[in-house]
């Protein structure tokens, strides 16, 4: 694996410079340094997994073959035109929810020279993936499907990050807007589309599949994509902050979480009470008695059980699958998030 990040890495170098070169504009010294460095501080710095699975799904997709030099080559470019659009949402994301970190630095609109530039550069992180995907597969037959499946789910992650932002507007707290069906929907338009159905979706069309006859492929893996996200709602407030890497902030930042939603459901009037006056506040009093209360709830009990029937319900639709090779696909996604402790 860490030979197959090496090669990803190395293919990260190579669409940099083509970008820092592009015929179509005249860079001086300071605009490609500046694109140089806003590139190295906002793409490669993930865990890569969206981009590295694009790989990993298409050999799985050949039934685990050995890959040519060029296949590898497409496949990354591919993986990487994922990282790129990741990179595009956090930047911008950051802006929208005042972080202040982003992978253990500080995030890119924070940065002394940058500020509001970093709107700026979301949007010239969005268009090098349209130079990239014509730099390399303008001639193949699933070009416009390549065009088409970004665009798409670059719909709709955005139209996911718009319910979520609407839902949770900082002035007006309002516990009563969240639902799971709310929940459910921001997740699977905002994280499940373009982290586990767009590496899959890339990889079947390198590999000469019609999206259209993979439907069941797409349901799938938005049900992976969401019991990840709720996988991640629980290990914010359960895991060891050690393990996790972070310390989780859902409670004060009024988050609609799995975890607050499964509260509401399950809780008295006097828990909900609770629940109204003390969640969304940056107060470790308040984030105690809420922590209290989830484990009053016995929430974590909760999530073992929905741990247990999610993954039985996406053992048994994967065995259904009539091709064992996306089978192999879809059963190494779910094996690497299963029980995750991180």
């Amino acid at each position: 694996m860490s030979d197959l990040k090496a090669k990803f890495l190395e293919v990260y170098d190579v669409l940099k410079s083509e970008l820092l070169n592009d015929p179509d504009f005249e860079f001086t010294d300071d605009s490609r340094q500046w694109v140089d460095k806003m590139l190295d501080y906002n793409v490669p710095g993930g865990k890569l997994n969206r981009g590295l699975s694009v790989i990993d799904s298409y050999s799985l997709l050949n039934d685990g073959r050995e890959l040519t030099s060029e296949e590898i080559f497409q496949a990354s470019a591919l993986g990487w035109c994922i990282e790129w659009l990741q990179a595009y949402f956090l930047v911008l994301d950051d802006i929208m929810d005042s972080s202040h970190t982003r992978r253990g630095q500080p995030c890119w609109y924070k940065l002394p020279k940058v500020g509001m530039i970093a709107v700026n550069d979301g949007i010239l992180l969005r268009n090098h993936i349209t130079r990239i995907l014509k730099n390399h597969f303008r001639p193949m037959p699933y070009y416009v499907d390549l065009l088409d499946l970004f665009n798409e789910v670059e719909f709709q992650t955005a139209s996911g990050q718009m319910i979520d932002l609407i839902t949770t507007l900082v002035g007006e707290k309002d516990l009563s807007k969240y639902s799971l069906p709310i929940h459910r929907r921001i997740v699977q338009y905002k994280t499940a589309y373009y982290s586990f159905y767009l590496p899959v979706a890339c990889a079947l069309l390198m590999a000469g599949e019609n999206l259209d006859k993979h439907v069941d492929v797409k349901n799938i893996l938005i049900e992976m994509g969401i019991y990840f996200q709720v996988q991640d709602d629980y290990l914010d407030c359960f895991a060891d902050p050690e393990v996790l890497g972070k310390i989780g902030t859902d409670i004060q930042d009024f988050k609609c979480s799995w975890l607050v939603v499964k509260a509401l459901e399950l809780c008295n009037e006097e828990q909900k009470k609770l629940l109204y006056e003390n969640y969304g506040k940056d107060d470790p009093a308040c984030i105690a008695k809420i922590k209290t209360l989830y484990n009053d709830l016995k929430l974590e009990e909760v999530f073992l059980e929905y741990e247990k029937k999610s993954y039985e319900k996406l053992t048994s639709s994967i065995a259904a699958h009539p091709s064992k090779a996306v089978q192999a696909v879809l059963q190494s996604f779910l094996g690497k998030i299963y029980k995750r402790q991180k």
